[in-house]
């Protein structure tokens, strides 16, 4: 293509969005709530997808050795540990440690077990993090059957359901996008259809002096683009704002420590990238898609 062609195609696509005002409006509009919708639930999905992330890497296993076990022995069990695949870290904890972490836990009441301390009960601990938390309840069971392993602790019940939750919110989050995403497709095509059907003559003149049908294409492709782009301005304003004001006032209103939201820059500018991105597409994907319609004559 000739750069006097497609500087032509431009200059037409920008023409005929100021000459159709009101149905470039719509479209705009179309869009624009649209992906306010796909903006926002993208947002909302990777943090969940982060808090579940956060949870996650918290799982921990916790290895007793056995009260009998010597020094030898006690080492042996940490070595055996760090040869499983999947390991991302063994923490020896003597028996003296878990007691005084049991006190600190406990504050004041804590004091109690002073009087325990020449006698100590606790066992020697292993603390064990994995690289795929995931397989926490599989590793788990293999290290119950290690030597001198009294027993393994890492809440069966709490973690089985938390991974079980984190994976139902996962793909119920990217269900609800492709959904939205989908609906989005459906709604902004049918308004760029209404637009190039309110042109249907335009098109049938140009095919029948000769035009091609790229020639007839190439502004509509240009237009659907920049209806894409122009919707997803507000949406993009919509998420920044929002975001930047929920990231600064959520710690006045949180509880719960692991309940955190990522980091304002890069996430929100990538969100944004992909908001233009899907705004664009559709734009274009409905202008081109809906020409080819009143191309036959």
């Amino acid at each position: 293509m000739r750069a006097r062609t497609f500087k032509r195609h431009i200059r037409e696509g920008f023409k005929n969005t100021w000459r159709n005002s009101w149905m470039t409006l719509a479209s705009i509009g179309a869009v624009t709530t649209t992906l306010i919708l796909v903006g926002a639930f993208l947002v909302l999905l990777l943090n969940i997808n982060h808090i579940a992330e956060n949870l996650e890497e918290d799982v921990e296993i916790k290895v007793l050795v056995d009260l009998t076990a010597n020094e030898e022995e006690t080492i042996a069990v940490g070595e055996a540990i760090e040869r499983l695949d999947n390991i991302q870290s063994v923490t020896f904890s003597t028996k003296e440690e878990e007691l005084e972490r049991l006190m600190s836990g406990l504050g004041d009441e804590g004091d109690v077990f002073g009087l325990i301390d020449q006698e100590n009960p606790l066992n020697d601990a292993y603390v064990v993090k994995l690289v795929d938390p995931t397989e926490t309840v599989n590793v788990a069971e293999e290290i119950a059957t290690f030597d001198h392993v009294e027993d393994v602790n890492f809440g069966e019940d709490f973690v089985q359901n938390l991974f079980d939750f984190n994976a139902y919110a996962r793909n119920i989050g990217l269900v609800l996008i492709v959904a939205l995403v989908f609906t989005a497709i459906f709604l902004i095509s049918n308004t760029i259809k209404i637009t190039i059907f309110a042109r249907r003559k335009e098109i049938e003149i140009m095919q029948l002096v000769g035009a091609t049908k790229w020639f007839i294409r190439w502004p509509f492709f240009v237009e659907g683009l920049l209806l894409g782009f122009l919707g997803s301005l507000v949406p993009i304003g919509f998420i920044v704002g929002g975001y930047y004001y929920l990231e600064q006032n959520i710690v006045a209103v949180n509880q719960f420590d692991f309940v955190t939201l990522i980091p304002f820059a890069p996430f929100v500018w990538q969100v944004s990238g992909i908001v233009v991105m899907i705004g664009v597409v559709i734009g274009v994907w409905g202008s081109v898609m809906s020409v080819r319609k009143f191309l036959k004559i």
